[in-house]
């Protein structure tokens, strides 16, 4: 009796598959959702069906089978809930020929399952549709013409400038030129934060942690709150949830310096949805159009930082803001950060070279206190931004003399570099032939050379990979590009520092170069090298309304340490 009733009940029960994508919108409004439930209730409901389970799959391409809601009905089907399925036609089902065909010839029949395809004539109780199967195919075609036609319209739009992606969060859209972006202030200010965080040696973990302490929406959360439809997965229940993936995507978005990208990614068919990372030379780059979030120089301070390695950190956890930027001037190994055993507020650095034990590559320690380090770079930052406030002119044709000269001091060790790799493309030419010949005489097996041969070509293709970007790079002198304006701007906002802060050593200075402390007329040594980013070292030139920076210290040794800026040296 009981499998009777459940019988009797799926037999007055059908499945009503509703789909839309946005090729459908193209077709008219008969394609709506809205539209597509009222004729199929109405069909299945003339056709003797009381009870309706209804399936929607809204803004879901029909090229993939992989829909949540065709899924589930797929598994309802499994289970007898229902004896009939209807749609409007065939490409509700899908747009791809194979699958939708499986599923009409082979899984429906098997099932037991009525079809109805109401805008095709399709009635399977009515007897098989020998035009069923070219329907499918014809359904696939159009998936893949208008896929074709959608990458002709894309390129065109793409190499003209006009954005192919939605405005990143922190921006929206112009409502009077579609091609550009307005800044949102509202999210943006959370962008500036997380930039200015990062600057200050936040971590991205950190940043995260803050963030969703103060509540602060995360961005698919945010553009709900405002109505705005993103495509996004399945949203964190938390929506103050931020995690170090969203802030690293913060930090490396070009497009809040202004910029338009296109073509970052691409998909290799209409069938596979997936998106792959484009070649660099297949990106298109359309600088300042939209108002910028963040200045183009801070953000490629960034990128630097975020290419260094990780900073030390004290014992409780701290980090210390020298740490990455200290190098050793004679063996160019990083300086390592330490505290005293005996007093943990005194700290230090020294060369990692010298603390290797038997592997030790360093003949000398480089100890420098942190202390002393913090008031020296305080003391050149403000001589230098006295000297560009007082000097203006002067300030500007230095550093551009100090820029030119780093550019081409780089531009001379690239064309080093090429000169090098042409030498082993000629070398492995030359070990082509050898492996050759002595294969043909017999000298090497033939496994042997296949696999020489191989591991020659790989690594002259790197090669001439290489040879390639170095010649392209020198040719059009893109040896670094040095903004002269922006360095200067740079120093100008730390005008009244009275503080050394982790943000005004990431904008201003790339690396300090420590000597060994030497003795020098009785008296104790130790020379700094400072090189500020994009201009290199830069020599204060003896002028009027330039302070001296009289730094003392008293060290371990009980030997007071001081700095004499016109030696640039420790004494």
């Amino acid at each position: 009796m009981r499998q009777s009733k459940s019988n009797k009940k799926r037999e007055t029960t059908a499945s009503l598959y509703l789909r839309l994508s946005r090729d459908d919108n193209l077709e008219g409004e008969s394609y709506s959702i809205g539209n597509q439930k009222k004729l199929l209730t109405k069909e299945a409901k003339e056709k003797g069906y009381t009870n309706l389970l209804i399936y929607i799959d809204d803004g879901i391409s029909g090229v993939t089978m992989n829909r949540p809601d065709y899924i589930r009905m797929i598994e309802d089907f499994e289970n007898n809930k229902s004896s009939a399925l209807f749609v409007k036609d065939l490409s509700r089902i899908g747009r791809n020929y194979i699958e939708v065909g499986k599923l009409t010839e082979e899984f429906l029949p098997e099932h037991d399952i009525r079809l109805v395809a109401v805008s095709d004539n399709i009635d399977t109780q009515e007897g098989e549709n020998e035009l069923a199967p070219i329907k499918n195919l014809f359904n696939e075609w159009y998936a893949r013409d208008i896929s074709k036609k959608r990458r002709i319209s894309n390129k065109i739009k793409g190499n003209s400038g006009e954005p192919l992606s939605a405005p990143h969060y922190g921006y929206m859209k112009n409502p009077d030129d579609k091609k550009t972006w307005l800044i949102d202030e509202e999210a943006a200010t959370v962008v500036r934060r997380a930039f200015n965080m990062y600057m200050q040696d936040y971590g991205t973990e950190q940043i995260a942690v803050i963030f969703e302490q103060d509540m602060i929406l995360t961005p698919v959360h945010y553009w709900i709150s405002k109505g705005i439809k993103k495509p996004h997965k399945k949203k964190n229940e938390n929506p103050y949830a931020w995690t170090s993936s969203m802030i690293v995507k913060i930090l490396t978005t070009q497009e809040y310096c202004g910029d338009i990208i296109n073509f970052k990614t691409y998909s290799k068919s209409y069938k596979n949805k997936k998106r792959y990372a484009n070649d660099p030379e297949n990106i298109v780059i359309f600088k300042d159009v939209n108002p910028p979030i963040i200045e183009r120089a801070i953000y490629e301070r960034i990128q630097e930082k975020r290419g260094k390695v990780r900073k030390r950190k004290k014992a409780d956890g701290e980090k210390n803001m020298f740490s990455g930027l200290l190098k050793c001037a004679d063996c160019g190994s990083n300086l390592n950060f330490h505290f005293n055993q005996g007093n943990k507020e005194i700290t230090y650095f020294n060369c990692t070279g010298y603390n290797r034990g038997k592997r030790k590559i360093c003949e000398s320690s480089h100890y420098i206190r942190t202390d002393f380090l913090e008031q020296v770079v305080l003391g050149e930052i403000r001589r230098l931004t006295r000297f560009a406030t007082r000097y203006e002119n002067a300030f500007a044709k230095l550093v551009m003399g100090s820029s030119l000269k780093a550019a081409e001091q780089e531009m001379q060790f690239k064309e080093s570099e090429l000169k090098k790799l042409q030498a082993r493309d000629k070398e492995l030419d030359i070990l082509f032939e050898k492996i050759y010949e002595d294969n043909a005489m017999g000298k090497i097996s033939d496994d042997r050379f296949a696999k020489l041969s191989v591991k020659y070509e790989d690594e002259q293709k790197a090669v001439n990979e290489k040879m390639q970007n170095l010649k392209d790079e020198i040719s059009n002198g893109k040896s670094k590009n040095v903004s002269t304006d922006m360095f200067i701007a740079t120093v100008q906002k730390y005008t009244r520092a009275k503080k050394l802060t982790p943000q005004m050593l990431n904008e201003l200075i790339d690396k300090i170069e420590v000597y060994q402390s030497e003795k020098i007329d009785g008296k104790t040594v130790q020379r700094l090298k400072i090189h500020y980013t994009c201009i290199g070292t830069l020599e204060i030139p003896d002028m009027d309304l330039i302070p001296e920076n009289n730094v003392k210290i008293h060290t371990r040794q009980g030997v007071d340490v001081h700095f004499d800026t016109r030696a640039c040296v420790a004494v």
